[in-house]
């Protein structure tokens, strides 16, 4: 089972989906504007990557923070803002069952992770 976490519209997004039909994997697509973001499973990622790797620096969201915002920013902060405003989540969070049975996760999307993973 393997779940993309994202915003259909983003570009990031669309590549991976793409990806995904182009290599005949099987796959769900969770929006976070359509159908909702689980605070539980955001502090999960967040305490599993941390907030350096979960929030999208690169984007115009995070950009329009504050320098306060910026330098308090810790997984507690992180995990307040990003229910706010999902699109500074970074693209896609991919959740899924690994060869050994237990769940693992990429998060951002580099085609070599992912042969190296899926293929």
């Amino acid at each position: 089972m393997i779940t993309v976490y994202g915003i259909k519209n983003c570009d990031t997004i669309k590549k991976t989906r793409k990806w995904f039909e182009a290599n005949n994997i099987e796959y769900t697509f969770h929006d976070y504007r359509s159908d909702g973001l689980d605070q539980a499973w955001l502090a999960e990622q967040l305490a599993q990557f941390g907030w350096e790797t979960i929030v999208n620096k690169r984007g115009t969201t995070y950009r329009q923070l504050s320098d306060e915002q910026k330098h308090s920013l810790n997984n507690d902060t992180a995990l307040a803002i990003l229910q706010e405003a999902p699109a500074m989540i970074k693209r896609p969070i991919v959740i899924f069952t690994n060869t050994q049975g237990t769940t693992d996760a990429l998060v951002g999307f580099k085609e070599a992770d992912y042969q190296a993973k899926f293929l």
